[in-house]
């Protein structure tokens, strides 16, 4: 890996998200399709893009028994467990209606409703993605959304993985759709003869699903588009260059486009780590994107002080945010900017990834500085309540007509008038 001085204002911004014209006509087209052809389309695009000519797109409750079953007993109880840990998480971020009361009368207050319903797409392909369901899945429940929608895209055996279907029967995903891509984003946000549309579509997906979220937006709302993984390690002198290479490398083996970088002042970890680094990659079996992800968008910054290092971090900005340092707590007061913080040698990022119970769909791309992790609050909506009392509003309607008329809304403030007229 790169060594570089740390010096001015870092970034690992990387435009690779908004795709290119042709990507986008492509999108556009595709929801145009299933906006009018509906079911139709969505069905020549699953065999178009998937390979699959399908004749049924719902998945049956005897598919998830018999994917459930092919897992295993002990995979099921892994996944069981990480479920109750996210669920308790995430039971912990719920908030409740408040109102309160003044003496002349007045009652404020804000009423916390869930959404109706929710649209989880859970990436397919190559890979099974169980903690992706689990992960989007359970803070709408926590939050008490009655109808959640899940989609992905078959193999070319017409199949949807095993532990996809059993990650999805445990968080009581009960409404399946073998569909995927801009089409899947589509039949979520319009609706299609046998699929109701939802109010908010939430999951990652390829750069066609990030595109698709991006047209259907103000249709129905979207969590975020998420970028490529990234991690920032922070390290001082008491770090250990072979766990952190490991570290490193758990972010670039997603995609080339990844981006794994140390923050240290220590040069002589620097140089260790590179080392470590080389020499993992060796017997990787994803070495080629690893390897790719690390001359691209990997680096190790060498900071003069800890405090300069921190101030690398909050430009970064970073999605995962691990802290070697021999008082990670200390250090993390320091941070203002991070998806995710993991304090020490045990809190390795795939222990929030699978288990730990936080969510791992995280602001990327430096959005930490405005953005949050995934959580319950996304699938409510609040309500504000008010009521004033004849007195209340006795006491204020000059007032407020006075504010009216300085916008020029006349009507504004005969209305609040009307109601004292004799």
């Amino acid at each position: 890996m790169k060594i570089i001085e740390a010096k001015g204002n870092l970034s690992i911004k990387r435009s690779i998200d908004s795709g290119t014209e042709e990507q986008r006509k492509a999108v556009q087209e595709i929801l145009r399709e299933v906006k009018s052809a509906g079911d139709l389309a969505l069905l020549k695009y699953t065999e178009k893009f998937d390979g699959v000519r399908l004749q049924d797109m719902k998945v049956t409750s005897e598919e998830v028994d018999a994917a459930v079953k092919e897992i295993g007993t002990e995979m099921v109880r892994i996944i069981e467990e990480a479920a109750e840990n996210i669920s308790s998480f995430h039971g912990k971020q719920k908030r409740n209606s408040w109102f309160d009361t003044d003496e002349n009368g007045t009652l404020l207050g804000q009423k916390i409703t869930p959404l109706d319903s929710v649209g989880v797409y859970v990436p397919g392909g190559t890979a099974a993605y169980p903690s992706s369901v689990l992960m989007n899945v359970l803070p709408a429940k926590v939050a008490g959304v009655e109808r959640i929608v899940m989609v992905t895209p078959p193999g070319e055996d017409g199949r949807i993985p095993s532990a996809v279907l059993a990650a999805a029967r445990v968080a009581g995903v009960t409404e399946i759709w073998k569909v995927g891509g801009a089409q899947a984003i589509g039949a979520l946000a319009y609706g299609t003869e046998s699929m109701a549309p939802v109010d908010k579509i939430v999951g990652p997906g390829n750069i066609y699903v990030a595109l698709a979220k991006r047209e259907v937006f103000g249709d129905v709302a979207i969590d975020m588009i998420a970028g490529p993984s990234e991690i920032v390690v922070l390290a001082d002198e008491t770090g250990l260059a072979e766990e952190i290479a490991a570290d490193l490398l758990s972010q670039a083996e997603h995609d080339v486009n990844a981006s794994a970088v140390l923050v240290t002042t220590s040069a002589q970890l620097a140089e260790e780590v590179s080392a470590q680094v080389e020499k993992a990659l060796e017997d990787l079996p994803r070495k080629e994107i690893a390897a790719e992800s690390v001359e691209r968008f990997g680096a190790i910054y060498l900071a003069e002080s800890m405090e300069k290092a921190v101030e690398v971090v909050n430009d970064l900005a970073p999605e995962h945010l691990e802290i070697m340092t021999n008082n990670p707590m200390v250090t993390m007061a320091k941070i203002r900017h991070a998806g995710a913080v993991f304090l020490g040698r045990y809190s390795s990022e795939p222990v929030g990834d699978y288990f730990a119970g936080p969510n791992h769909v995280l602001p990327t791309n430096g959005t930490a500085r405005f953005s949050s992790p995934l959580n319950v609050d996304d699938f409510t909506k609040k309500t504000s309540v008010i009521s004033y009392s004849e007195k209340a509003l006795k006491d204020n309607y000059s007032k407020i007509a006075k504010l009216a008329r300085l916008e020029g809304l006349e009507a504004h403030a005969r209305a609040v008038e009307s109601r004292f007229k004799k």
